[in-house]
């Protein structure tokens, strides 16, 4: 087991230089930059309206060394080309997009990503201080939507064909077809002081009296500022989980070795959860690395802008949107790092789950 975890950490470093390398390529031609953003405020354009004209952030300090006045970005008429000349070595464009990278990686190695392009505030500083909301949303999401799923998809799969069967299915089917931010919106106006009820705060992570509460009171507070967020993301989450367990657990069922356990005399729950549970819970396992590292950064962007919930996947959207390179390039890193991680987790949990796995016999 040892020499397939290494073999599996090892491959995680050309996997994490691939992913960069991408984005970075795709980065050099994508309109739009941190200095069109700064050309647009001081002209006065909304930042979505500025755009690069020609090719990377490099081919633009080039055309600016060999012509002079002429820039190559939109909104830069009229200014001095030393202000532009200046512009790109503040955001490291004065380097062929080559050096840069390579000058990203050596960093990015170290876990060094940084200043964000227009708070000036390390990325990593930035990352930390949202951590807590998207572990919250990302952490309760995954376990509730699984406690709830696994149990029903057993239950279905017991009681297959039944009407508990075609009532649940066309229950879980609606919740699913229907968006989290939905919910939330519905939420918000139901409980939250939107048109009825103000039962629930409708924003934040904690009360603004957090740090004179005991440890109670905080446990209490938290719990009652995350629990519509939550609801929100779980009501349309366990959909998937929820059929693939059952189908499962169907599959297992009809097995030869389930009624060679029935022969014996074994009751309908040793059979189940003595046999069955085992062999039926290797492919939702499967599904949990994903599902987990999707809510974690991407699943909550919209309910973190309806609750004003400042998480990671607010900040990646910002981020994007202002064109601010180290918070996104940041972000794509840990990202990766953290999905890799997880399924080698997820892997490690075969194992456990069925003793009779062996990665060591498997080529990687």
């Amino acid at each position: 087991m040892a020499a397939y975890i290494a073999r599996r950490v090892l491959l995680m470093i050309p996997t994490i230089f691939g992913i960069l390398l991408i984005s970075f390529i795709i980065v050099q031609f994508a309109p739009g930059g941190p200095v069109e953003r700064v050309l647009a405020q001081l002209q006065g354009f909304d930042q979505g309206s500025s755009a690069r004209i020609g090719g990377g952030a490099g081919d633009m300090s080039n055309a600016l060394a060999s012509h002079g006045a002429e820039s190559q970005y939109r909104g830069s008429q009229g200014l001095d080309p030393k202000f532009i000349e200046e512009l790109n070595k503040q955001f490291g464009f004065d380097k062929p997009p080559a050096e840069r990278f390579w000058m990203m990686l050596k960093s990015y190695i170290r876990f060094d990503f940084g200043k964000s392009y227009f708070s000036g505030v390390p990325v990593l500083t930035l990352i930390k201080q949202k951590l807590p909301v998207s572990i919250s949303l990302g952490l309760w999401m995954t376990l509730l939507s699984y406690a709830i799923s696994i149990p029903l998809g057993i239950a279905k799969a017991r009681r297959d064909g039944s009407r508990f069967d075609a009532w649940t299915s066309g229950a879980v089917i609606i919740g699913y077809a229907i968006p989290s931010f939905l919910f939330a919106v519905l939420l918000v106006i139901l409980f939250a002081g939107g048109s009825f009820w103000q039962i629930f705060p409708s924003r934040g992570l904690w009360g603004d009296n957090w740090a004179a509460m005991t440890l109670f009171q905080k446990i209490v507070d938290y719990l009652w500022h995350i629990a519509l967020p939550v609801t929100a993301l779980v009501l349309g989450s366990f959909a998937t989980s929820t059929f693939l367990t059952k189908n499962s657990f169907l599959e297992e069922i009809r097995k030869q070795y389930v009624q060679t356990a029935r022969m014996k005399g074994l009751t309908e729950n040793q059979v189940l959860y003595g046999h069955i549970f085992r062999n039926a819970m290797m492919i939702v396992i499967a599904g949990f690395p994903g599902a987990f590292v999707s809510a974690f950064f991407t699943g909550s962007l919209l309910i973190e802008n309806i609750f004003s919930l400042d998480g990671l996947g607010l900040l990646t959207y910002e981020s994007v949107m202002n064109r601010d390179y180290p918070v996104v390039f940041a972000n794509i890193y840990i990202l990766a790092l953290l999905g890799l991680a997880v399924n080698l987790l997820s892997d490690l949990t075969y194992t456990w789950v069925d003793p009779r796995i062996d990665f060591e016999t498997r080529e990687v």
